[in-house]
């Protein structure tokens, strides 16, 4: 059961949360007030009193601009409320906060920003899924023209909740005010660089409406998977920590050793580098814990399949540095087709996906185990060019098409990673820096995920857990990050970690 706290919901299903609240007794006016009344709390915590435009549009986002506009006036400060929509079209809840307001009600102007220091942006919230209008667009304009600070209510007008698709020009928010839950726009880019700063406040809606909502979608937490860590055992050994294996490859020798790295640093009791005869002495000098095997020359194919009939070699990661030129894509095709056919814990990343370009259906075809895939943006293209055709704006759409047609746990990766399973489970991962963005850190986290595996963790959970420690770590390192650092500073992570968010020893 994934945690309640991590959910986020659509637009869609934070309507049928409304609707449960209201039906379980709290009335939808009560709601839109107490939404209203914490956007008010959150701005007097920020600012002091001075001159505000809220700007209202015609659904319930303005309703809770008009209990807004109404409450820091009551409070004092200098106010101007904005309307643009038809009044009558206006919910019964939004009318009754609307009729409550005794200024003026302005029409939509440039003019209006003059001596304005604050704006509210209550004119659409997270369910819209179309372009603005030309008046709202010209508001929009005048905010970025402005340079304003503006405060988002719900979200930034013209950002789609569940995608995070930014549906024409948007105004940036400094802070913004959901309620209840996140929406996945929230995490999504370009979505979450234009909400700001990101409060979620509670107005009184009931846990309880969670149970009958199907939600299918996370924030990336270790409150998902942290009880299914697998820590070492006092009574184990490195045998019962699994024994993973790296495909090593010719021309970019750093990469694999980066993976094989990782997996060691994790956790995996055991780590093997497998890579040809010709350049095994390159992975032999610069790995010690890591063990290296060399591929026979001249017969590479039939050796790597030789060395998986060995059964207690139980996690795989293909693609760090594999190779496409030549015989190395050859190469690195037999070799994942070799790997799928264990039916085994697989990680397939980089020129493992590339390397099937043109040719998906052979590689979803030979997938019959646990396998996790880790595209980023290209290689995704490549292997799901269809699915990224139609569903291009939709990230989590996207990986989970992916991950459907091809049966694997699909991460794609990049700022906001989208970690997707066959059966529709998705979880959104915000923790990574900007500075995790370095040459190898995707091949560390190749290792991450094939050392949780070797270990045992499923593949899901070990993706989702593999993705938060990568971006966790470089959030403790910081700026000068590099790829070699990544594993290194893992144990003092994973140190923390166990203390805050694991109450038992496994």
């Amino acid at each position: 059961m994934r945690q309640d706290s991590q959910m986020l919901l659509t637009p869609t299903e934070m309507a049928l949360a409304d609707s449960a609240a209201v039906k379980k007794g709290l009335p939808a006016v009560s709601l839109m007030a107490a939404a209203g009344f914490a956007v008010v709390e959150a701005i007097r915590r920020r600012w002091s009193k001075r001159a505000v435009l809220v700007l209202c549009g015609p659904g319930n986002n303005g309703g809770d601009g008009f209990v807004i506009a109404r409450l820091l006036h009551i409070a004092g400060w200098p106010v101007c409320l904005a309307f643009h929509g038809d009044e009558t079209s206006l919910s019964k809840e939004a009318m009754h906060h609307f009729k409550a307001w005794q200024g003026r009600v302005e029409t939509f102007s440039d003019a209006l920003f003059d001596g304005v220091e604050l704006v509210v942006d209550a004119m659409f919230g997270a369910g819209l899924s179309r372009p603005l209008d030309a008046r709202y667009r010209d508001m929009v304009n005048s905010m970025i023209a402005r340079k304003l600070p503006i405060f988002a209510v719900d979200v930034p007008s013209g950002v789609d909740g569940s995608t995070g698709e930014a549906l024409g020009q948007v105004a940036p928010a400094v802070l913004t005010v959901t309620f209840f839950r996140k929406k996945p726009g929230h995490l999504l880019f370009p979505g979450r660089a234009l909400c700001g700063e990101l409060v979620v406040a509670d107005i009184g809606i009931p846990e309880q409406v969670l149970a009958d909502i199907k939600v299918q979608t996370w924030e990336n937490s270790p409150e998902l998977w942290c009880q299914h860590y697998p820590w070492p055992r006092l009574e184990g050994h490195k045998f019962h920590r699994g024994h993973a294996v790296v495909f090593g490859g010719e021309s970019t020798t750093g990469a694999s050793r980066l993976t094989a790295r990782s997996a060691l640093r994790i956790g995996a009791g055991l780590v093997t580098v497998t890579a040809p005869s010709r350049i095994w002495p390159i992975y032999a000098a610069s790995l010690t814990s890591v063990m290296a095997t060399s591929l026979d020359e001249g017969r590479e194919q039939e050796a790597f399949a030789e060395l998986l009939t060995d059964a207690r070699l139980n996690a795989i990661c293909i693609g760090p540095g594999a190779g496409l030129q030549g015989e190395e894509k050859t190469r690195t095709r037999h070799a994942v087709l070799s790997a799928l056919a264990t039916k085994r814990a697989v990680v397939l990343d980089a020129d493992a996906l590339s390397a099937f370009a043109g040719d998906p259906q052979t590689l979803f075809g030979a997938i019959n185990g646990s396998c996790v895939m880790t595209p980023h943006e290209g290689e995704f293209a490549r292997v799901f060019p269809e699915i990224n055709n139609v569903h291009a704006t939709d990230k989590v759409t996207r990986a989970r098409l992916a991950a459907k047609l091809s049966g694997a746990v699909v991460l794609l990766k990049g700022a906001d990673t989208v970690i997707a399973s066959p059966d529709g489970q998705a979880i959104i991962n915000s923790n990574a820096p900007a500075h995790l963005a370095t040459g190898g850190s995707g091949d560390v986290l190749a290792g991450f995920i094939v050392g949780l595996l070797a270990q045992g963790m499923a593949p899901f959970d070990a993706a989702a857990a593999a993705v938060w420690l990568h971006g966790e770590v470089a959030n403790v390192f910081g700026i000068g990050l590099i790829a070699e650092d990544l594993p290194e500073c893992l144990p003092a992570v994973l140190s923390d970690f166990k203390q805050k968010y694991c109450s038992t020893e496994n």
